[in-house]
């Protein structure tokens, strides 16, 4: 059966099309459909570029990609920035590996530096990979009830101590993002990282509204630990989270994440992803005692110059001194800068 690579255009069959192959098909992701264009086009102004492989049946693949282009950072492609997950999405072998080779054509033809394919599965050719992150995920009980009592005593004891001294729990929508991004801007500036801007978050509620919730946890009636759900297809993702470093030891956080848990469960979702983190890293291990194990992430790299893997993260030692120096940074104008730097990073 003869397969063509087209790029998606604004035609409201082809739209739909794309987002029904984005939800049924094995492999695709909610960060698959075409909500995430309308935010990365609105909220960045990135160049998107939406391949998909069809055949005499119809769409066979899918696969998004970002173009990010910058002095500081370089020009180069992504599938997908600001989330964990992207890559090909595909019926089977022969329309992967035409969107993969449409893909290294578009590369070469914008003469970006790489393109970068954030996958959960090994891909069988000569493409470097990083496999340094790993995704952490956890079944959930049918009720929340049973997965209390599946979590270990000490764990338990940690969600009630910041009860015990006032904490509390609220689940709500975009009317909540006002207290999330008062805590997550806070604690950006903290570690030292460029936050997004609040229109980024109203974005993804306007466009995810119904795939979405925010977790506050207040402490004296005040927000000290937020994060936001995303829901869909029986699963739960918290890919942003946070907590003030002055309720840490009150361990605040352990109560926002028990509530997060509860409305997973209320969703119908049966598994609970806590985002990506570094092997044996601190974060990890908070996640593994809630019963998460790690999911192996594959991001692999078609080079132009064929030199080194690029390292646009926090742990690179060349960031060492601007984020020394961000941590110090007012609160204001660590959130005025934010924005600006944050849209050229993947």
């Amino acid at each position: 059966m003869t397969l063509a690579v087209h790029t998606l255009g604004s035609d409201p069959g082809a739209t739909a099309e794309w987002d029904d192959f984005a939800r049924t098909t094995p492999g695709g992701t909610l960060y698959h459909r075409l909500a995430w264009r309308r935010i990365f086009a609105g909220e960045f102004g990135w160049e998107t570029h939406y391949l998909g492989a069809r055949d005499a049946s119809g769409l066979a693949g899918i696969l998004p990609l970002v173009r990010l282009k910058s002095r500081l950072f370089g020009d180069f492609l992504v599938s997908l920035p600001c989330v964990n997950y992207g890559g090909v999405v595909a019926r089977n072998e022969a329309a992967d590996r035409l969107l993969v080779s449409a893909a290294v054509e578009l590369a070469g033809s914008l003469r970006v530096s790489h393109l970068e394919l954030r996958e959960l599965q090994p891909r069988d050719s000569a493409w470097p990979v990083r496999t340094d992150k790993v995704s952490m995920q956890g079944g959930l009980a049918a009720n929340p009830e049973e997965h209390w009592g599946q979590l270990p005593a000490k764990l338990r004891s940690q969600v009630r101590r910041p009860q015990k001294e006032g904490a509390t729990a609220r689940i709500g929508g975009a009317e909540l993002l006002p207290q999330f991004y008062a805590v997550f801007a806070r604690n950006m500036r903290d570690l030292g990282t460029p936050v997004y801007g609040r229109s980024f978050f109203a974005a993804i509620a306007r466009e995810l509204g119904e795939h979405m919730d925010v977790v506050i946890a207040d402490l004296h009636g005040q927000p000290v630990a937020a994060g936001i759900l995303l829901h869909s297809g029986g699963r739960t993702e918290i890919p942003w989270a946070s907590s003030l470093r002055s309720a840490n030891r009150l361990g605040v956080n352990m109560l926002m994440y028990w509530e997060s848990l509860k409305r997973a469960i209320s969703r119908g979702s049966t598994v609970f992803d806590f985002g990506r983190s570094t092997q044996d890293s601190g974060t990890y291990r908070f996640k593994r005692q809630w019963g998460a194990e790690p999911v192996p992430l594959y991001w692999h790299y078609w080079l132009a110059d064929g030199g080194a893997l690029p390292r646009l993260n926090p742990s690179n030692p060349k960031y060492a001194l601007a984020i020394a120096a961000w941590q110090r940074l007012p609160l204001w104008l660590a959130n005025g800068l934010g924005p600006h730097i944050v849209r050229n990073l993947p």
